[in-house]
């Protein structure tokens, strides 16, 4: 591609990719196998690979999903525990790159602030700090896959008292490292996912007891962390076949779940509910704590392993108290009721705060791109917006499904380019079709506080195909393999003049 001229030195390009996480490296195998003559590189701001995988050390850190699904279409998961802890997924990430010598493409310590697109040039110009200084690269492919969260500003209420604590309060994103919990009494403030690992991880490991502190139940279903189906297909056929075969068994399966759970609430619910109390047994409250005033995947279901949280419950190891919190006293938290939780140490898991376009700052011929103007294109592209590309996983599956999804589908882009001579792909919509189509939030469908705060500063879709951020895989799936790229409103085109 043409070199574009900036002040100071430019590295130039075919594609960069933002973020060394599970969704970047993925991306880069995708490249490098599908178009093996593109140059590219990845820009991280951290300094090791891994993303959410490395950030993220509290205990008992693991997946929400089955490995069999959260991993990459193209590297089977060969342990035997289908959920997995997290230094074993970052094993894995490691694994993934080291194999593929996608290690030498990451441009370590390199966070990426803006980046302008260039009609005139079909050119994105990316900066990036490193060390102190704006570093500078051109591409004409920009694939944005540095995730969701925003990892240095957690979603952290702040209640009265809190300075009068006497303990300690930490935050699991950042969870220091020489924090000694053992035989101490631990409040856990949430209900998502990260409580629900922390509280029976805490219980394990020595905590004289834990208490988690919600204001409303979550839905919660226990599988088993290791999958013997899986198990023994690996033990009878080749490695990519079992993976292969696993991979769609739970798809399937976890598709099939969802679809029920929209169509059947109430009968998916009595379900939820019966295993519940077949698991804590006919005393326990579950009306209270484990029964929602929502429908099953009008949030996400938590997923525990081998019923460890229900396990923490019925040895005494651990409790919940489902109430509002007053505000911390010098000893604990006091509730709504008046009761005072006792703890040396408070766990805040109280969520994470979204991030749009990986927190940088686009525009497109210096004019900046503001998301929420913007239609989500196959939940990949913005409406008006050339040649970016965004990663974005699925919110009821495993974030993989998606990242493999678009990986490929940048891989077609790239490709067809080339094959075509173009040099731009950019999704447009007709002033006709704006006027008729309604406009949706990006996510539409989940009622979680983690996306309803960040809702207004996402893309919005449109009730049509191919302006819908559907959460279907297998949808998805259908309507991307072998559809054409140029499909009327993906425009591929080359500069004036050029």
């Amino acid at each position: 591609m043409r070199q574009l001229m900036l002040n100071g030195a430019v590295e130039t390009f075919d594609v960069v990719i933002i973020g060394a996480g599970l969704s970047g490296v993925g991306t880069a195998y995708h490249l490098m196998h599908r178009c093996p003559t593109r140059s590219f590189v990845i820009l991280e701001g951290r300094d090791v690979i891994g993303g959410t995988w490395d950030l993220f050390r509290y205990p008992g850190v693991r997946s929400d999903s089955d490995m069999h699904t959260l991993g990459y279409n193209f590297k089977p998961w060969k342990a035997a525990e289908a959920i997995a802890d997290g230094p074993s997924i970052l094993e894995y990430v490691n694994e993934t790159a080291d194999e593929n010598g996608i290690r030498d493409r990451i441009r370590f310590g390199h966070r990426v602030r803006k980046a302008d697109w260039s009609s005139a040039d079909a050119t994105w110009a990316v900066e990036a700090d490193c060390d102190g200084k704006v570093v500078r690269f051109a591409c004409n492919m920009l694939l944005l896959c540095g995730g969701y969260y925003d990892y240095e500003n957690p979603h952290r209420p702040v209640w009265d008292g809190e300075r009068d604590f006497k303990g300690t309060v930490v935050v699991p994103q950042f969870w220091p490292e020489d924090l000694d919990y053992r035989d101490r009494e631990v409040a856990v403030i949430g209900s998502g996912a990260t409580a629900m690992t922390l509280v029976p991880a805490m219980a394990m490991g020595g905590a004289r007891h834990v208490v988690m502190v919600q204001r409303s139940p979550t839905y919660v279903v226990s599988l088993p962390s290791r999958d013997k189906i899986a198990n023994f297909l690996r033990r009878v056929l080749p490695d990519r076949l079992a993976y292969a075969i696993t991979r769609w068994k739970n798809v399937i399966r976890v598709s099939r779940f969802y679809r029920i759970s929209r169509r059947k609430p109430e009968r998916v619910k009595t379900l939820l509910l019966r295993l519940v109390r077949k698991a804590l047994g006919p005393e326990f409250d579950v009306e209270k704590h484990f029964t929602p005033h929502y429908a099953p995947w009008d949030q996400r279901i938590c997923l525990i392993p081998d019923n460890d949280l229900f396990d923490a419950i019925k040895s005494g190891q651990a409790s919940i108290r489902t109430e509002e919190i007053d505000r911390f006293t010098d000893d604990g938290l006091r509730l709504a009721s008046g009761e005072v939780v006792r703890a040396d140490v408070i766990v805040v898991a109280t969520g994470l705060r979204l991030q749009v376009l990986n927190g940088l700052s686009l525009s497109v011929d210096g004019r900046t791109v503001n998301a929420p103007d913007h239609l989500s294109y196959q939940g990949m592209m913005l409406s008006d917006v050339p040649n970016l590309i965004l990663t974005f996983g699925y919110i009821n599956a495993s974030w993989t499904l998606r990242a493999d999804l678009t990986a490929e589908f940048a891989c077609q882009v790239v490709n067809e380019l080339e094959r075509t001579g173009n040099r731009q792909a950019t999704p447009r919509l007709t002033e006709e079709a704006m006027r008729e189509m309604p406009l949706k939030p990006w996510i539409d469908c989940f009622s979680s506080g983690y996306i309803q705060r960040a809702m207004h500063r996402f893309p919005k879709q449109g009730d049509r195909d191919p302006w819908r951020n559907t959460q279907d895989y297998l949808a998805d799936r259908k309507s991307l393999k072998g559809a054409p790229i140029a499909d009327g409103v993906l425009q591929l085109s080359n500069p004036q003049g050029s």
